[in-house]
């Protein structure tokens, strides 16, 4: 059983904003050092039901909605932080962190560096990511390899409730700053159906699952895909098409990719021999050239065949049939897999 699945002995299943709200519940619950803040996340209860519930139970002094002001209320929550409190503050899409981008990077990421370790910044930084609805080139990024390639943030990425649940758990805990990065597709909520697979079964009792550990959400021999975020799932029913035709497809979902889990990665393609890294974000200077290279530098002798799948470097295009077309979907994923196959 991977840790992807659950193995606390429920029949419980929650969908992903679910799973989320109730590990946020629960640490604002155990400690008042807890608290959120950011547009529509208290009476609206999160444009992407991030926080749906929670002012009920905890009230507008800890669930706070803030004015349009990103630059603002991040740099309250580096302060809160820096001050000994744990903040969860929200982009409401992570387009929006060019406008806090100076609190983010010059700040939260770096003033316990900058101060020789006498601060830490114990915050973390929610928001909703990726494509697939039609809301234009500025509401429909991932970026999340932009925040990995910025050092002095660790970067989560859930595809599944399971997971969602104790990396919330693990990331509010952790003392350094955390950049959580939850897809709208996977919320589950009525307005934008998810796919089949991230609303699983969610133990009642907490748990944490740690950094920098990946997991294999299908076994397979023959290639491996390693993913994240909405791929995961696309990946995996690009597996199981390929299975009809005897390709048995590994599967290796990151989750967290600051710290990266190099060592599942290269374990995976020692056994198959073959890679195909799948990605919302941009092709260049990106999640795809640090999966291959991290596997090229230690266990290039290993590597029989490579390709990639991601983002053309385009702004993400308001019509449908464009943002189709640009978006990585099941078929480019079967397709790289029979590439990588034809390469013996």
């Amino acid at each position: 059983m991977t840790e992807g699945e659950t193995d606390g002995g429920t029949d419980r299943s929650l969908t992903m904003s679910r799973a989320m709200v109730e590990a946020i519940a629960h640490e604002m619950r155990e400690s008042n050092d807890v608290f959120y803040m950011g547009e529509d996340i208290a009476d609206y209860g999160g444009i992407f039901d991030s926080t749906e519930g929670l002012l009920d139970e905890f009230g507008h002094d800890r669930v706070m909605d803030v004015p349009i002001s990103e630059t603002a209320y991040i740099g309250a929550a580096v302060g809160a932080a820096q001050a000994g409190m744990r903040p969860i503050a929200e982009l409401m899409f992570v387009d929006f962190f060019g406008v806090g981008m100076d609190q983010i990077y010059n700040q939260m990421a770096k003033n316990t560096y900058m101060s020789g370790g006498a601060v830490s910044v114990p915050m973390v930084l929610t928001a909703a990511v990726g494509g697939t609805y039609n809301d234009a080139a500025q509401h429909s990024q991932t970026l999340y390899g932009t925040f990995a390639h910025l050092p002095g943030m660790k970067v989560v990425v859930p595809s599944t409730a399971y997971d969602a649940k104790g990396l919330m758990h693990n990331a509010i805990r952790d003392d350094d700053p955390v950049v959580y990065l939850f897809h709208k597709r996977l919320m589950g909520i009525g307005w934008l159906p998810a796919p089949d697979g991230p609303k699983t079964n969610v133990p009642e009792d907490e748990y944490t699952i740690p950094f920098g550990r990946a997991d294999i959400k299908r076994d397979g021999a023959d290639v491996t895909v390693v993913t994240l975020g909405l791929h995961v799932h696309r990946a995996l029913e690009a597996a199981e098409s390929l299975a009809d035709d005897g390709i048995d497809v590994e599967i290796v979902d990151l989750r967290t990719l600051v710290p990266l889990d190099t060592e599942t990665i290269r374990d995976s393609v020692s056994k198959t021999g073959r890679l195909v890294v799948v990605d919302e974000d941009y092709r260049s200077y990106g999640v795809t050239s640090e999966v291959i290279a991290s596997v090229a530098e230690d266990g290039l002798a290993d590597l029989d065949a490579v390709e990639r799948v991601a983002l053309p470097d385009v702004p993400i295009p308001y019509a449908r049939p464009l943002e189709d077309e640009v978006i990585p979907d099941t078929d480019d994923i079967t397709t790289a897999v029979h590439s990588v196959l034809s390469d013996e």
